[in-house]
């Protein structure tokens, strides 16, 4: 393998400006930059550009944003930089005719340490299934979904406080010098197949129906739900009589016995705002009602005009 390597980066959100960052201040070449297209959003339907793209004008990289993956039009645009290696980071399904292009392979940075947590959001589903620990993979990337040959792997603790919003930077800011050494080791020609020996657990895209919280479960489940998609995009619930939804995004389990009826909310001791659960009480911290702003529990406290109120 050569070194320097001629590098085109794709990549989005905060979470990819880190490794962009290192490959443009390290000793390879950085082509070109591939970012998704602007978003309108907010009043006027402004044009948002994305962080990557924002990085890049700060920095006078050359930047291209695509509407079509597959046209020939962007394929002849990547092929004339001529890359060794492309490399993916928090972006989108590639098709075949772009992940073929490099001469070396294209390489993608999971926020998860495969097989385990294959798919779309593995952050959140790390923490949603109570692991202990997770990590960065680099690997090739392939026909199958986060399938392809493993270059390099690095181990990150999840700690009991943390939430997907500290994993996530936690995770985000080992990305810098983990692409780094993950390209010394492409150069080094390292790469091994992925050996699925046990039940691996899988990371799907978060939809309503899996971020919604089933009040039968048990108390440790239901928290580390409400861990696992803090601060965005928050474990739900409808209040019944309102009929009006509910995000909760802090809360505590207490176990204890109890014959009542799951997903009952009630005030405990003037201040404590308690749910219960199978196994125990779920004492809620932080919530939101409908699209209002975030509120601690005993403001809501302050509000109650029932005794209790379901959740369904």
């Amino acid at each position: 393998m050569k070194s320097p390597l001629n590098i085109l980066f794709m990549g989005t959100p905060d979470f990819a400006v880190e490794s962009l960052d290192s490959i443009y201040r390290s000793k390879h070449n950085l082509c070109c930059v591939v970012t998704s297209e602007d978003k309108r959003s907010g009043r006027g339907l402004k044009n948002n550009s994305s962080p990557v793209k924002d990085y890049c004008i700060s920095n006078k990289i050359d930047f291209i944003q695509p509407n079509d993956f597959k046209s020939n039009n962007f394929l002849n645009q990547i092929k004339e930089y001529d890359p060794d290696i492309i490399v993916v980071v928090a972006f989108k399904i590639l098709p075949k005719e772009v992940w073929s292009i490099p001469s070396i392979g294209t390489v993608n940075i999971h926020a998860s340490l495969l097989p385990n947590l294959r798919g779309a959001a593995p952050i959140n589903w790390a923490i949603i299934n109570g692991l202990k620990k997770t990590g960065l993979t680099s690997f090739y990337i392939n026909q199958g979904i986060d399938t392809g040959d493993i270059i390099l792997q690095k181990e990150i603790e999840i700690n009991e406080d943390d939430n997907f919003g500290s994993l996530y930077e936690k995770l985000k800011k080992k990305t810098g010098n983990f692409i780094l050494t993950t390209l010394e080791c492409i150069n080094n020609g390292v790469r091994k197949s992925q050996l699925v020996t046990t039940k691996v657990l899988s990371a799907p895209k978060l939809n309503k129906e899996n971020t919604r919280i089933n009040w039968s479960n048990s108390g440790t489940d239901i928290c580390n739900q409400i861990k696992g998609l803090s601060p965005i995009p928050g474990a739900w619930s409808t209040l019944k009589q309102s009929k009006r939804n509910i995000k909760i995004y802090d809360a505590i389990f207490h176990k204890s016995v109890n014959n009542k009826e799951c997903g009952e909310m009630f005030v405990f001791d003037k201040n404590k705002l308690m749910v219960i659960v199978n196994d125990g009480l779920i004492e809620i911290k932080e919530l939101q009602i409908g699209g209002k702003k975030k509120i601690n529990a005993n403001d809501f406290i302050n509000g109650m005009k029932e005794k209790t109120i379901k959740l369904i």
